[in-house]
This record gives structure tokens, C-alpha cells and sequence, in this order.
């Protein structure tokens, strides 16, 4: 059974920083692409980051771009978010996602986790 686990979601102040991860179990994706969504009260969930399956790729909504990185440790099954810069707008649900095809150009996003709470006080 394929298993996607964030972890490192809080409640920060604007301008703090936190690094979400996301551990994958049950089958490998090292040759998948991933990526980060994330979901307001009240909002449809929305595109945050993607990385091609070797990382030699990476994919930003303009909302976040030069303040948040994505990045994977292939040999570990992990997918980072390092977000920086925060304000109260990134307050979500962020998800974790994975392509279950490998090599795919234009991901689709099979596989998602069950999300970390993220909350940037003013």
C-alpha cells in the first residue's frame, strides 16, 4: 500500500521560515515526478512547487517563487518544501503528491498524503 507522510507543518510568525517533508512507503519514486498543493479555508487546492524524478527540474507557482525551494533525497523516498519568507497568505493544508508514472513530463498526481497544517500569524 502506497503511503505518502508530511511532516513539519506549525504555526509560525510572517518572515519565519519551516521545511515541510513528505516520506513515501509501500513502492519506490525515485523515478516520479512529485510535488507540494496546498489548500486555504474555503479555497480549492492550489499548485505550490514540483520536482522532476531526478531533481534536475523544478516547478514554482508565482506566488512562491524566490521564497520557497523543493528539492528529494531519491535514496530516502523524500520530498522537501523549504519555505521561507512566510506570510499569513501561505496558511493552508499542504499536501504531498506523486506521479505513479515514472518519467512522465507532464505529471499527473496519483498518490497524495494527508496533509500538515501550516499557519503564519501576522
Amino acid at each position: 500500500q502506497v503511503q505518502l507522510v508530511e511532516s513539519g507543518g506549525g504555526l509560525v510568525q510572517a518572515g519565519g521560515s519551516l521545511r515541510l517533508s513528505c516520506v513515501a512507503s509501500g513502492r519506490t519514486f525515485s523515478s516520479n515526478a512529485m510535488g507540494w498543493f496546498r489548500q486555504a479555508p474555503g479555497k480549492e487546492r492550489e499548485f505550490v512547487a514540483g520536482i522532476s524524478w531526478s531533481g534536475g527540474s523544478t516547478y514554482y507557482a508565482d506566488s512562491v517563487k524566490g521564497r520557497f525551494t523543493i528539492s528529494r533525497d531519491n535514496a530516502k523516498n523524500t520530498v522537501y518544501l523549504q519555505m521561507s519568507s512566510l506570510k499569513p497568505e501561505d496558511t493552508a493544508v499542504y499536501f504531498c503528491a506523486a506521479d505513479a508514472r515514472p518519467f512522465r513530463m507532464d505529471p499527473q498526481y496519483d498518490y497524495w498524503g494527508q496533509g500538515t497544517q501550516v499557519t503564519v500569524s501576522s
